[in-house]
């Protein structure tokens, strides 16, 4: 790679992170960090991020289902299904909130019996291994590969064993950008912390027809 070309990477690098850089966490009001509550939070949006419905509506349903109280395990398990639903509806949720709603009360008893409500007990089953973490995410009612893939790509902000997280939608972001496609090379052109945000605005880019050309024109 040449000296421009170092150049013209970083350059676009920082636009992306300008102009797209902000992880779905930090849209859903939840503050990141390695403590059971927040974790919980990025849970749950990664299951409402599942679905196929807009990410601005799954995250504008997580800011409901926090704002009504419900942002541990036990919170969301008090609270009725009708609760839930109303919540969601909130959030303008409303093809799947019926079922959804069922699935986040099943998925609160789940972590409450297998971890004792906390997050961080799946990481140390998963003891640094992303793909036994993903298998045991997999579990969780109506979390899918997708919303295992979210849950990771968020989730190395704080669990640094994730890092570089780059899964193939992202992936397929970095090529609309013309940056590199694998992880760790990609993981060189900014600090780890910041990994998280980069790859939310690498899927950003995959979802967004007009969002390239806004980095790359400038």
């Amino acid at each position: 790679m040449t000296t421009d070309t170092k150049h013209d990477t970083k350059r676009t690098v920082k636009r992306l992170l300008e102009v797209a850089g902000r992880t779905y966490a930090d849209e859903a009001g939840i503050r990141l960090a390695d403590k059971p509550a927040p974790l919980y939070q990025l849970l749950v949006l990664s299951v409402l991020l599942s679905t196929r419905i807009k990410a601005q509506i799954a995250v504008a349903a997580a800011r409901e289902l926090q704002a009504a109280g419900f942002g541990t395990p036990q919170r969301m398990l008090a609270a009725t299904w009708q609760q839930r639903v109303d919540a969601l509806g909130r959030g303008h949720y409303v093809r799947y909130d019926e079922s959804t709603a069922t699935a986040l009360g099943e998925g609160a008893q789940l972590l409450r019996e297998e971890y004792r409500g906390d997050l961080r007990r799946m990481r140390e089953r998963a003891d640094g291994d992303p793909a036994t973490l993903r298998r045991l995410l997999k579990q969780v009612p109506k979390l899918g590969p997708v919303g295992a893939e979210i849950f990771c790509r968020e989730a190395q902000l704080v669990w640094p064993e994730l890092r570089p997280y780059l899964d193939r939608k992202a992936a397929k972001g970095a090529e609309r950008l013309g940056l590199p496609t694998e992880a760790e090379k990609l993981a060189t052109l900014v600090e780890g912390e910041d990994l998280a945000r980069l790859t939310a605005a690498l899927i950003r880019v995959t979802l967004d027809k007009g969002l390239p050309g806004r980095i790359l024109d400038q």
